[in-house]
């Protein structure tokens, strides 16, 4: 997968992780390294489980991307301290 596509794909994952866990998006480079590590987070822990991980840019690559940037936001909001807000 290009650099283009990985940049597209975690700027899109990190976008609805942060809808998911906050009801608000975050700024852009923030979404962006959010979805970027989600998307390697999210492949190894669904190849840690027997699926395919990110495959390129696609449905199933997002949702990966997705599940895995929602995981390391609650771990790092976990680690940091601070509440998820609420709205």
């Amino acid at each position: 997968m290009s650099v283009i596509a990985w940049i597209i794909l975690g700027l899109i994952a990190g976008w609805i992780a942060n809808r998911i866990v906050y009801r608000t998006g975050g700024g852009v480079l923030t979404d962006l390294v959010l979805g970027i590590v989600g998307a390697l987070i999210g492949g190894w822990l669904f190849n840690a489980f027997g699926e395919p991980g990110v495959t390129g840019v696609n449905l199933w690559s997002l949702l990966v991307a997705i599940a895995g940037a929602v995981v390391v936001l609650l771990i790092y909001h976990a680690i940091a301290g601070r509440p998820r807000p609420t709205v």
